[in-house]
């Protein structure tokens, strides 16, 4: 039993179309990172785990994820094709490990999609409830009959209507995408301006409330804030999923991981740093952290509109991360490690149409019936997972294959830096409470037994293997 197997280095063929240049593809990453992260989870880490000090965890979580972006970049140059970090593992560690990163990646952009559309719908809601308008308990909250919510309706609804978005095509999509990411900047450019003209320095008298922490296994503080607020940076990996419909993806794919994370970077340090110097840290636990700053400070017709704005500019978080996971459905399929229906194409705009469509199902019932912090949690964990495959990845490549070509971008300081990477993704990984342990080894041990179910016997590579 070989499970090891590999594919080969050289280009592989798509039938997917060339179309996306340097600022689609930055306006996809940004449009996958800014969303839930910024507009919720900045408060949650602020009030529970870090204080003012959340902004040191962002830069913190920012370092992690840059030097996985480094390891990114470089694969994406010398393997110029879709799939990310499960086609990069099956090049230089085989099937076996690259179908457990793939479905990694699965999880995460399905965590990350049903997240994003159950912070969208807390916004919807709390936006209604300021007119005294509110839904019918049964459907308004993840499945919880002890509180009499068997439904949250409001992200199934969303997702539906993404889902159909995304099958329309894949310029059409990201079109509209980047108009919203556009919206989406300006409503915090107001935010940041506005909250400059409040800001008291007596709100960061105690900066480090909680302290740095534990570098492994904390609970609170600087570290733990980190952990929780890697997920905030999460999408820029969505990028590479573009590498095929992407024209000179070996320059453009690093280009464009590395403007997104930039940006969003400096957009998170100056929002935490307005959230916590306007509001006091311990006030900032609400699911629409900044319209209640906006509206704490004197600006409540400016709230309600960013309010709106937020509702709508949440939507790119779920169009940029479907569009990424149904690609990488599609070439796991296109290996025969998952059912062949998933490689079936439009005619017209060649999207991945079943692909797609099972990205919605399966998103709409988690967001649907999962709470979000369960979901926020086991994101993290597995991202953190694969990234470590990552480097070890990285490290292999240039043992097998030698430094990169003129033109092929290289990852500095290897093997250190992958090696830094490592400890680093350990020490937040450390940081996950134990029942998100439990529910990353279940993770483990489905994938394991979906890929001996299915994936061996029905992989590409069996039969050059059997010769």
């Amino acid at each position: 039993m070989d499970i090891f197997r590999k594919t080969p280095m050289a280009q592989k063929t798509s039938h997917l179309q060339r179309r996306l240049g340097l600022a689609e593809l930055i306006f996809l990453g940004v449009g996958s990172i800014v969303g839930t992260g910024i507009f919720t989870i900045t408060g949650v880490g602020a009030s529970q785990y870090a204080g003012p000090a959340i902004t040191i965890s962002i830069i913190i979580a920012a370092i992690c994820v840059t030097m996985s972006a480094l390891f990114f970049a470089e694969f994406s140059s010398r393997l110029p094709h879709s799939g990310g970090v499960y086609r990069y593992l099956y090049t230089v560690f085989g099937e076996y490990p690259a179908w457990i990163a793939g479905w990694f990646m699965m999880i995460e952009f399905a965590g990350a999609i049903s997240t994003a559309a159950s912070g969208w719908g807390e916004y919807l809601k709390a936006f209604l409830k300021t007119f005294g308008i509110s839904l019918p308990t049964a459907l308004s909250g993840p499945f919880n009959p002890a509180k009499g919510t068997y439904i949250d309706i409001v992200p199934v609804i969303l997702l539906l209507c993404v889902t159909a978005l995304v099958v329309l095509g894949v310029q059409t999509v990201l079109r509209f995408n980047s108009i919203l990411v556009i919206f989406k900047l300006a409503v915090l450019l107001i935010f940041i301006a506005l909250g400059l003209t409040a800001i008291n320095t007596q709100n960061w008298s105690d900066f480090t409330p909680f302290g740095f922490g534990q570098i492994y296994g904390g609970k609170v503080g600087i570290m733990a804030g980190a952990s929780l607020m890697f997920f905030a940076f999460l999408g820029f990996e969505s990028i590479s999923m573009a590498a095929d419909e992407t024209k000179e993806p070996q320059k453009k794919i690093p280009q464009g991981i590395f403007f997104s994370i930039g940006l969003t970077t400096l957009l998170y340090v100056l929002v935490t740093l307005v959230l916590t110097g306007t509001v006091h840290y311990t006030k900032l636990n609400t699911a629409d952290v900044v319209p209640f700053v906006l509206r704490s400070i004197g600006f409540s017709l400016v709230g309600n509109i960013v309010s709106v704005v937020v509702i709508f500019t949440l939507v790119t978080v779920c169009i940029s991360m479907m569009f990424a996971l149904s690609r990488v459905i599609y070439n796991v399929s296109c290996d025969g490690l998952l059912p062949e229906q998933f490689q079936e194409l439009t005619p017209k705009s060649k999207v991945p149409k079943k692909a797609t469509i099972f990205v919605g199902i399966v998103t709409m019932f988690f967001s649907g019936v999962f709470p979000l912090e369960i979901l926020a949690l086991l994101v993290n964990i597995v991202t953190l997972a694969y990234l470590i495959l990552l480097a070890f990845g990285v490290i292999k490549l240039r043992k097998d294959f030698g430094e990169p070509k003129e033109g092929e971008f290289r990852a500095p300081w290897v093997p250190f830096l992958p090696i830094l990477s490592i400890v680093v993704c350990l020490a937040l990984m450390t940081q996950c409470k134990l029942e998100t342990w439990y529910c990353f080894i279940i993770a483990f041990v489905i994938g394991t037994i979906i890929y001996f179910a299915y994936g061996y016997r029905h992989s590409k590579l069996i039969d050059k293997t059997e010769e």
